[in-house]
């Protein structure tokens, strides 16, 4: 399954990592906002949340995000760059 399928899926979590400002000046509709400095005490949720599709302004944010998440444990996540991208292949 491809990125673009993946956050098309109705079986997967959109995570947007950037901070709550950030987020509520736009963002993908469906997404929930967990700023990256609370995935740490996220995990375990996150995991029960699987798949997910993580996404920040560029995608480096979300790109830590995702290699922390991979390092617990979580094999159902992935980088989907920046909100707009993600947003933009959302059908």
């Amino acid at each position: 399954m491809n990125i673009q399928e993946l956050i098309n899926d109705t079986a997967t979590t959109i995570v947007d990592v950037r901070t709550e400002i950030e987020f509520e000046e736009g963002n993908v509709q469906g997404s929930i906002n967990i700023p990256l400095h609370n995935i740490i005490e996220k995990v375990e949720e996150l995991k029960a949340m699987q798949p997910l599709v993580l996404c920040c302004l560029s995608g480096n944010r979300s790109g830590q995000a995702t290699a922390f998440l991979q390092a617990q444990g979580c094999d159902n996540v992935y980088n989907g760059g920046g909100w707009e991208m993600v947003d933009a292949q959302k059908r």
